[in-house]
């Protein structure tokens, strides 16, 4: 007898906007000339904040911090698409998210210091803080759509990881229980080829990392991550999908790092630099200009204008950073147990 087909899958890969500035007409979201001058805009101001914040860090005024260049696509295109209600459950090289959704930066230039209070959410803003160690959000996220789905909420929870972090056992349990429950959640993998020194290849040996969605239960698609108007298509269409009981959702961005992992690494080491070369031909920034410049939506004085405001912006916020004061010694003490033992009270009482 023949054997009989199980399942059978395909995944889909998404290009909307191609390294020339064309589109597919078919395609395009609905966004308005006004939408994609804010989508190139935060671009241009979350490269800023990029380049601000590697500059201080070699000045010694900043720690270690997580470079974002080349990703900003997929982190501005996913936010872009969200509604204020939504939960956003990110790790730590998502600085572009928080400033999509309105994060205060001089918070996160706080948060880069080494100071835990610019992890201090705003009230009005539905983020969690970094999540430093690799994996451990997407659990959060799967939480905070269950609750969504037993109190009968259109929330949608959203939680971006790495390349590294697929291969995470969290993420699986988290995905597992996703597809189980057909709860609103968005899984956004931003592969960016390299877990510090670790290439994509050594992480898995499936073809895509969407395709892993399969195993759960639900649909995974992979998008040109450096095309801001497919990572907002596909993240538009999750989120809908999601709202109306349909499920969760994994989208991998297939893009790349441009620079070092952090500060503390030096990817030459181990990068090919005909690898690096190649990618930049591919810049999320520059395919958007090609093609509002053929929308008539770009010009020289327009950009120039543009950077020159979001230099004297970011400036202005680093200046109200370094002027924030420090915070009270007593919080290391004060926050490590529910009531300070008595060795914790003396130390009080010393400081």
């Amino acid at each position: 007898m023949p054997e009989s087909i199980i399942e059978k899958f395909e995944v889909k890969h998404l290009q909307i906007l191609d390294e020339k500035g064309n589109v597919d007409i078919a395609l395009v979201p609905n966004l308005s000339d006004n939408d994609i001058k804010k989508l190139f805009e935060l671009i241009i101001l979350s490269r800023q904040f990029d380049q601000r914040a590697l500059q201080l860090h070699a000045e010694g005024r900043l720690g270690t911090y997580a470079s974002i260049l080349g990703q900003e696509a997929s982190q501005i295109g996913s936010a872009y698409a969200l509604e204020k209600t939504d939960w956003v459950f990110p790790s730590f090289r998502e600085n572009a998210v928080y400033i999509t959704l309105g994060y205060p930066i001089w918070m996160l230039f706080q948060y880069w210091t080494g100071d835990e209070r610019g992890m201090r959410t705003p009230d009005n803003l539905n983020i969690f803080p970094v999540s430093v160690p690799v994996g451990t959000q997407p659990p959060h996220a799967v939480g905070a759509a269950f609750a969504a789905k037993i109190k009968g909420h259109r929330t949608v929870a959203v939680t971006y990881f790495g390349d590294g972090g697929s291969s995470k056992g969290d993420i699986h349990e988290s995905m597992n229980l996703a597809g189980v429950y057909k709860l609103p959640v968005v899984f956004i993998c931003q592969n960016n080829h390299w877990a510090i020194s670790v290439p994509r290849e050594r992480q898995t040996a499936a073809k895509t990392i969407a395709q892993k969605a399969y195993s759960y239960g639900f649909e995974g698609i992979q998008v040109d991550g450096n095309d801001i108007f497919a990572v907002y298509k596909a993240t538009k269409d999750a989120l809908e999908k999601a709202r109306t009981g349909k499920g969760p959702t994994l989208i991998e961005c297939f893009t790349y790092r441009m620079g070092d992992h952090t500060t503390a690494d030096d990817a030459s080491r181990y990068r090919p630099k005909e690898e690096l070369e190649k990618w930049k031909a591919k810049d999320p920034l520059v395919r958007l200009k090609l093609y509002m410049e053929k929308k008539g939506l770009w010009s020289q004085s327009y950009e120039d204008e543009i950077r020159k405001k979001v230099t004297d912006f970011v400036d202005g916020e680093i200046k109200k950073e370094e002027t924030a004061g420090l915070p009270d010694q007593k919080d290391i003490i004060n926050f490590t147990y529910k009531e300070p033992t008595q060795r914790q009270k003396k130390e009080l009482e010393t400081l």
